[in-house]
């Protein structure tokens, strides 16, 4: 039995149906806070079980009878650490014979504030016992494609991650990925640093923007600060404008790029281009 935490969550909900072309739909439990928003997976035979992050009682029975369970890294920032714990702790009392986490690319040696909480739940799992694999992910491509529709208003991509290349893959990619490693054997242990094939700085974003929409569109490169600003009226809450903006500026130092080419590998193909994805966007 597999369990997939965070399961109507956006990576989560595309790993439960990649999941579906190798398990049985018996063999699946999503994990969700609000079952009635699962309710397209129990149509396709899931089990859906209700567990929430901030309520570290409902893991118990959310993870009763799990062999292998995919934890999905929680969205609050600043709670993470402590809500992936109870998972932990949960999964150890249910003697889950493989842990897969998803981390942040390069998490010991990342240059991103969001490592914090992904090197401390590595920590966790290296001091709970519990076999464990790190699914350590790169940027989602969305991370960016779904900012096109306000470059496209403002003619202008805005950033501060300077001429820094991101090796970025769809959520499908990932998700696809997740689940080569977490329907193989002898995994315990072993560290993926996940990425796209091809990398691009938020320039070379901005241009392939303009070559698809005929509009000129350019990067403007911002100080961190003032990036977070334009984040921040741009309508996102301060918490996100301020790890978006980090973000760029850990872009800069080198931080979401790698060439190992180890996502696909996993997945047999070559990840999303970057063109393919801006045309899915427009």
């Amino acid at each position: 039995m597999i369990v997939v935490t965070g399961a109507t969550g956006q990576l989560g909900h595309l790993a439960i149906k990649a999941l579906l072309k190798k398990v049985p739909a018996a063999d699946i439990v999503a994990a969700v806070r609000n079952v009635d928003k699962a309710a397209d997976l129990a149509a396709l035979g899931v089990q859906v079980r209700q567990a929430d992050y901030s309520q570290p009682a409902s893991w118990d029975a959310a993870l009763q009878g799990a062999d292998k369970v995919l934890l999905i890294s929680s969205s609050e920032i600043g709670q993470r650490a402590k809500q992936h714990q109870a998972v932990i702790d949960a999964a150890k009392r249910a003697g889950v014979k493989l842990l897969a986490y998803t981390s942040v690319l390069h998490a010991d040696t990342s240059p991103l504030g969001l490592a914090a909480e992904h090197k401390e739940t590595e920590a966790a799992l290296r001091a709970s016992g519990v076999p464990f694999v790190l699914l350590r992910h790169g940027w989602y491509t969305e991370n960016y494609t779904m900012g096109i529709p306000g470059a496209l208003a403002h003619g202008a991509v805005y950033g501060c991650a300077g001429d820094g290349r991101i090796s970025s893959a769809t959520r499908a990619d990932y998700a696809e990925a997740d689940v080569a490693v977490l329907t193989a054997d002898n995994q315990a242990g072993k560290i993926y640093e996940l990425a796209g094939d091809t990398a691009y700085t938020l320039s070379e974003l901005a241009a392939e923007i303009s070559r698809q929409s005929g509009k000129c569109i350019g990067y403007v490169n911002l100080p961190e600060a003032e990036y977070k600003n334009v984040l921040i009226k741009a309508g996102l809450p301060e918490p996100v404008a301020a790890l978006l903006s980090d973000s760029d500026t850990g872009v800069s130092k080198g931080g979401l790029f790698d060439d190992s080419y180890q996502l696909s590998k996993l997945i047999g193909r070559p990840t999303m281009p970057l063109a393919t994805a801006v045309k899915a966007a427009l």
